[in-house]
């Protein structure tokens, strides 16, 4: 029995050494729980974060930071919004994975997704940063700081200290990569969400990262540079490329039923009802209301209260736009 007993031992024993990492206790932020790396697809990885906008609760944190495995290393999307977040992302990298991070993606130019960069360049000085031209443009010509001072106002002082490192490569629609033994091919079409959004299709295991130009459980702003028109055609298009796993850049990863349609019906029945309104004759104020009705499923989405409003309104003036 003692010799049964002790052969248990030692056959348990690497297994305990494996999955020990994945089972430790996970990154516990605040009150809002614990997040930990999910395996959505064969060697994909999504932290999901919370879905609040940039907190003293979240620490900024509100991002999917995802990770692919290839055999020569880790590729780490998205970050997060500051330096000490980018920094718990990379320790929760380590309870997957002892490869180290060798690129670097960012979607869009928007801070809450890239101002982990420092984080990456500190721990891995020799990773290549990833992203739009426009948007090493922008975040290099002021954008940068701007974001890492409005992460540190909302947060107060949470997110510091941050410095914001830009992406240094520069990619667009088209562009194949093959980093680690394994393949990535760029998706731009701009404007939609802004005019620097990338996505990243991992072509070995037919994920495509939308950024933010997938929202799920979530509606958030559109900047002067976005195209909510823009913004639909995007979304069809990742749709009709038949991906496997489509990450969002806020909310659950899942098929396109789970993460394309919901948002890209919100759009599009926006649309339909601002130009009814605006055909009609209506401002925008008039039209919100006659729309509350119709996007009842969307009220409880995460600042529905606080964006409805603005939507409405930039899509009236897309509308506009478009009849003159």
């Amino acid at each position: 029995m003692y010799n049964f007993l002790t052969n248990c031992r030692r056959l348990l024993m690497p297994l305990t050494l494996i999955l020990a990492p994945l089972c430790a206790s996970a990154w516990q932020v605040g009150d809002l729980g614990e997040f930990r790396f999910e395996r959505v697809n064969e060697g994909v990885w999504v932290m999901h974060g919370p879905l609040g906008d940039p907190s003293v609760a979240n620490r900024g944190f509100m991002n999917n930071p995802a990770i692919v495995l290839t055999p020569g290393g880790a590729v780490l999307v998205d970050p997060g919004s500051s330096t000490p977040v980018g920094r718990q992302v990379l320790r929760e990298v380590k309870r997957v994975t002892d490869r180290p991070v060798i690129a670097v993606f960012d979607t869009h130019v928007h801070g809450d997704h890239w101002l982990g960069n420092e984080a990456v360049r500190e721990a891995f000085p020799e990773a290549r940063i990833y992203g739009h031209p426009e948007m090493i443009a922008q975040a290099g010509g002021g954008e940068g700081q701007r974001w890492t001072e409005v992460m540190a106002r909302l947060t107060e002082e949470a997110s510091a200290p941050t410095r914001p490192v830009p992406p240094d490569q520069g990619v667009g629609e088209g562009t194949v990569l093959e980093i680690g033994g394994h393949h990535f091919r760029i998706h731009s079409r701009v404007p939609a969400h802004t005019d620097t959004d990338i996505m990243i299709e991992h072509v070995e295991s037919r994920t495509l990262f939308l950024g933010d130009n997938g929202f799920v459980d979530r509606l958030g702003r559109f900047d002067g540079s976005a195209s909510m028109h823009g913004n639909i055609e995007v979304l069809r298009y990742a749709r009709g490329l038949g991906m496997e796993v489509y990450v969002p850049g806020h909310g659950r990863s899942g098929d396109a039923e789970a993460v394309i349609d919901p948002f890209l019906s919100y759009l599009e029945k926006l649309r339909g009802i601002v130009k009814e309104g605006y055909d009609e004759g209506l401002a925008d104020y008039e039209i919100k209301q006659k729309a509350l009705p119709r996007l009842v499923r969307y009220h409880s989405w995460v600042g529905f209260e606080e964006n409805f409003g603005r939507h409405v309104n930039k899509m009236y003036l897309e509308v506009e736009e478009r009849d003159m």
